[in-house]
């Protein structure tokens, strides 16, 4: 590749800073090996941002016009284009990031009838894969965006009883989500906060709603404090009045995987092998996870806070570095039943370090 195309948020942040919430229209970075600097391409109005947030000079950031956007007569690739035959010294091969959310299929199609002489190359996960391993400054954001996760799920537990509505205590969620520490504050994470109640409890991803929390039943909520764009995410299940034995086996029997599996974590092993110890402990209660363990977490813009690229799972060799962080989460949805207590980490070079600090227990109140 002589030439890359940037579509993910995730990725532009990490090389220039640039992180307005401006990925609903067309925008992309372009890295050709001859420039000193990524190119910025997106829409007028939010060029003063990338010249606010980022370390790119004036000659580095092309807006297109309002023209261009959502428009059946001006498509922004045209503008890309001929932006790319007139900043890039050679187009010879350029890569893509076909994989992303971001970048379309009728945008891929557009490219390549316009360019039919270049040959395109699949660059998913490129940047990615270098994010993966933190800097100590990322990790110390990183850090922060932990205590902001501790806070909000203390404070959920503090709020949770029987008869309130599942939103009112997701707003008590948010509210410290924004808010954050005295230190610092929070912003809106990547993915929306998970709070399912009763017999919804074994839905991992489906909405809150209004309806009144009932009594002798669990509360799933998982969530992520945000800071600067890293995440460290956090789920605890809260069970509002005496949980049946059936119920504190699973819980129990998920508290001791996830002690197992922590307790493996070290540089050298792989993802695949922090898994088989997951399965190995909860098989010995009778139980077994379909879904992965976790995955590495970092950055994040919507619609995810994973980076995409190494999951704890029985297939994935991954050896772990110190610099990694992933979201270990061995949640179990059994039906109408589930238990969700999970852990962000760091991988040391001696072990790990826990990015959140809350016990990792079920929450009887």
């Amino acid at each position: 590749m002589d030439t890359l195309l940037i579509s993910e948020p995730s990725n532009i942040y990490y090389l220039t800073g640039y992180e307005a919430y401006s990925y609903y229209v067309f925008q992309m970075l372009v890295v050709h090996r001859e420039l000193d600097e990524p190119v910025w391409i997106g829409r007028f109005m939010d060029a003063v941002s990338a010249r606010r947030m980022t370390h790119l000079p004036e000659t580095a950031i092309h807006p297109y016009t309002d023209e261009y956007v959502q428009s059946s007569e001006r498509d922004p690739v045209d503008f890309l284009v001929a932006k790319l035959r007139e900043i890039c010294p050679t187009l010879k091969a350029i890569g893509t990031e076909t994989g992303s959310f971001y970048y379309t299929a009728r945008a891929h199609t557009k490219l390549l009838g316009s360019l039919p002489n270049v040959r395109f190359v699949d660059a998913e996960l490129l940047i990615n894969w270098i994010r993966i391993r933190k800097s100590p400054a990322e990790l110390a954001i990183m850090r922060e965006a932990g205590k902001i996760s501790s806070a909000m799920i203390a404070d959920a537990i503090e709020a949770a009883k029987p008869g309130m509505r599942e939103c009112d205590l997701a707003s008590v969620i948010y509210q410290r989500m924004i808010a954050g520490t005295p230190e610092y504050g929070g912003v809106l994470p990547s993915s929306p906060t998970y709070l399912l109640t009763g017999s919804r409890s074994g839905e991992p991803h489906a909405p809150w709603s209004d309806r009144l929390i009932g009594t002798n039943v669990p509360v799933n909520v998982e969530t992520s404090g945000c800071r600067r764009r890293y995440h460290a995410p956090i789920s605890r299940t809260i069970f509002l009045g005496s949980p049946p034995d059936s119920y504190l086996r699973l819980s129990n029997a998920v508290v001791e995987g996830i002690e197992a599996a922590l307790a493996e974590v070290k540089p050298g092993v792989t993802c695949a092998d922090i898994e088989r110890t997951w399965q190995a402990t909860i098989a010995r209660h009778g139980f077994h996870k379909e879904a992965r363990l976790g995955y590495s977490i970092g950055i994040g813009f919507s619609p995810t806070w994973g980076e995409r690229t190494a999951s704890l799972r029985s297939t994935d060799l991954t050896v772990l570095e110190p610099g990694m962080a992933f979201h270990m989460m061995p949640g179990l949805w059994l039906g109408d039943n589930g238990v969700t207590i999970t852990q962000s980490f760091i991988v040391t070079e001696t072990g790990r370090e826990d990015l959140t600090t809350f016990p990792r227990q079920l929450v009887i109140k």
